[in-house]
């Protein structure tokens, strides 16, 4: 078999196993998400550009893209295990040693690139209707809690194996990691919410620079830790079938 003929046959399969699994992940409900999100975007914008006094910023912009991110990311996370439970895929997925992770792996990873990828177009949007940003700088800031917030929400739908009671429960989290946030003005690296472009008036640039470093590291040490514990509870078998 030559070079051409083994990449050309690799693509094909690829492509296929990217269509059918967004197929499976994107099922559902999730066009409400994606629409929503698209409508909480527009309206923002629409607003802004209509309010002549609307001072809008990088830090704005932050935001506008952040909850839409949110919403993305949201559903096909939470709601992942319990479609696979629903459609009884779970029982092929456990009927093939280790297939279950590198199939949760891949889907995790198709989430996370779209997310981005329409994020990206998002925020290239605002810098042309609102105020230009930089696009990229933005969109590889929003990754950091956007994965953690997946990453989060599909390790626990692996606890609870129902995508309402995780929705639930990472609603009650945010509420309560948001509600604080003022109190605790010194320990901001551990803010999920940080806005890297919200520097505060009395603080000096390196040290903020500083804060931002260390808060992403965190994000990405929990990243790994909430893929791994969800991938480690797919070895439960009987909790799941």
């Amino acid at each position: 078999m030559s070079y051409k003929h083994f990449l050309k046959n690799f693509m094909t399969l690829l492509a296929r196993l990217v269509k059918y699994n967004l197929k499976i992940i994107f099922a559902g409900k999730f066009i409400y998400f994606l629409l929503a999100a698209l409508f909480i975007f527009i309206s923002v914008t629409v607003l802004n550009l209509l309010n002549k006094d609307a001072q809008t910023n990088e830090a704005a912009v932050y935001w506008l893209l952040f909850v839409p991110g949110i919403l993305l990311i949201f559903y096909p996370t939470t709601f992942g295990i319990q479609n696979d439970v629903d459609n009884r895929m779970i029982e092929i997925l456990f009927g093939i040693s280790n297939y279950r992770y590198k199939v949760w792996l891949f889907r995790l990873l198709l989430i996370f690139a779209l997310t981005i990828a329409i994020i990206f177009l998002l925020a290239s949007l605002s810098s042309l209707a609102l105020v230009t940003v930089p696009v990229i700088d933005m969109v590889f800031q929003l990754v950091f809690p956007l994965i953690f917030i997946g990453s989060a929400a599909f390790m626990l739908s692996t606890i609870t194996r129902n995508g309402s009671g995780t929705a639930v429960v990472m609603a009650i989290a945010g509420i309560v990691l948001w509600i604080p946030r003022g109190l605790f003005e010194d320990h901001k690296d551990w803010d999920l919410f940080l806005n890297p472009f919200a520097m505060p008036q009395n603080m000096n640039e390196a040290v903020w620079r500083e804060i931002i470093l260390n808060n992403r590291i965190y994000l990405v040490v929990g990243i790994i830790f909430t893929l791994l514990y969800g991938l480690l509870n797919l070895q439960k078998r009987e909790k799941f079938l």
